[in-house]
């Protein structure tokens, strides 16, 4: 199923909890764009459009870090005394060879890197376990463990210290909801889905 489809489903289920919560005109709206939020996370596991618009394009950040290590190659060159002219222009050039593999997949690390420190500063317990998730989903191939039971009960901890964050009912039932629809329609519950997902690993990798 496609991310539009899988928006659209979680806005109806934060639309739905929000109005069993009888919820105020704000705080629907707020649940709506949760809900929606939370039927595309699992797929931060493949590269996309949903993780182009949480990272940095790893275009511009290659071309910053190319930038600055040809500078420094100049630099070191005309400035650097002995070895550390050598040292100075080593760095610079691998800095241009390694800024040229960067992948929208390493941005998504880094990315969650930076979630942890944001939620570390703001001392924000929520915050650093997303940006565990994000991390952990930069690493694992499509459709497995975002997609899988552990997935599910991780992100129902970060729901829950959320809602403990914010006060606000309903944020806890909506963001589960949200991430639990996403896994039912990608299941072979839905006949047009010729693949399934591993909701069982570790212990099984067979698609359901």
């Amino acid at each position: 199923m496609n991310g539009t489809a899988h928006a659209a489903i979680g806005a109806a289920t934060g639309f739905v909890i929000a109005n069993t919560f009888d919820a105020t005109p704000s705080t629907t709206l707020f649940l709506v764009g949760l809900g929606t939020v939370s039927g595309l996370i699992p797929d931060l596991d493949i590269d996309g459009k949903l993780r182009g618009k949480i990272t940095l394009s790893h275009k511009m950040i290659q071309k910053v870090a190319q930038l600055i290590g040809i500078l420094m190659v100049f630099y070191s060159y005309y400035e650097g005394i002995n070895n550390e002219k050598y040292i100075g222009i080593g760095i610079g050039l691998g800095m241009i060879v390694i800024s040229s593999l960067i992948t929208q997949k390493h941005m998504l690390t880094i990315t969650g890197i930076g979630v942890v420190a944001g939620g570390f500063s703001l001392e924000e317990g929520w915050l650093m376990l997303l940006g565990i998730y994000i991390i952990l989903a930069s690493f694992v191939s499509h459709r497995s463990y975002t997609h899988s039971i552990l997935g599910v009960i991780f992100f129902g901890i970060i729901s829950s210290k959320l809602q403990m964050s914010l006060g606000i009912e309903g944020i806890y039932y909506t963001c589960l909801a949200g991430y639990i629809s996403h896994l039912i329609a990608d299941s072979k519950l839905l006949p047009f889905n010729k693949r399934g997902v591993k909701l069982l690993l570790p212990v099984s990798s067979k698609e359901l």
